[in-house]
């Protein structure tokens, strides 16, 4: 039975340094700091894997994802959460995830400490329907130029914006 909100999820504090851990309701309920992955993926011509999210989630419902990723466990590193997370949404494994950097990001919804990863891939996708709605491909100048609509998930766009942007 899929039930993310019952979750371990791992909590840090202000140095990132892991001091405990609380189910994903609480941290969202306490808004408490805690650790998550951003997997960004492109294919082949250059274009960003972008996932709409489904109404459903805990955090930015029906927004656009520009990343694969999720909180991190209780127990996990970064790069294996990456992977679980990719594998888990996508439906994507055995790529491999170059690591770009990590960062912090606060907003009204969350506190976090982000990894950001890389990778290229070209093949099919599994989407998790309790998650992703659907996934298009778009140009990282299309999301930061501001020529889409869309309401972007803003701690994948503050990611993003930190990989691509000058500055």
């Amino acid at each position: 039975m899929y039930a993310p909100q019952d979750e371990l999820v791992a909590i840090v504090d202000e140095r990132n340094q892991i001091t405990g851990s609380v189910t994903r309701r609480e941290m969202r309920e306490r808004k408490l700091l805690h650790r998550a992955t951003y997997v960004f993926v492109f294919d082949s011509d250059n274009r960003l894997y972008v996932q709409h999210r489904t109404m459903t989630k805990d955090v930015y419902p029906g927004y656009y994802d520009l990343a694969a990723g999720g909180v991190v466990l209780t127990g996990e590193a970064y790069g294996e959460s990456a992977v679980r997370e990719l594998e888990e949404e996508l439906g994507v494994s055995g790529v491999a995830l170059a690591p770009w950097f990590e960062f912090f990001h606060e907003d009204e919804y969350c506190r976090v400490f982000g990894f950001a990863f890389g990778c290229r891939y070209d093949g099919p996708l599994k989407l998790q329907p309790e998650e992703v709605q659907s996934v298009d491909r778009m140009d990282v100048d299309e999301v930061l130029g501001g020529r889409s609509d869309r309401r972007f998930a803003p701690d994948s766009l503050h990611a993003l914006r930190l990989r691509f942007e000058p500055g």
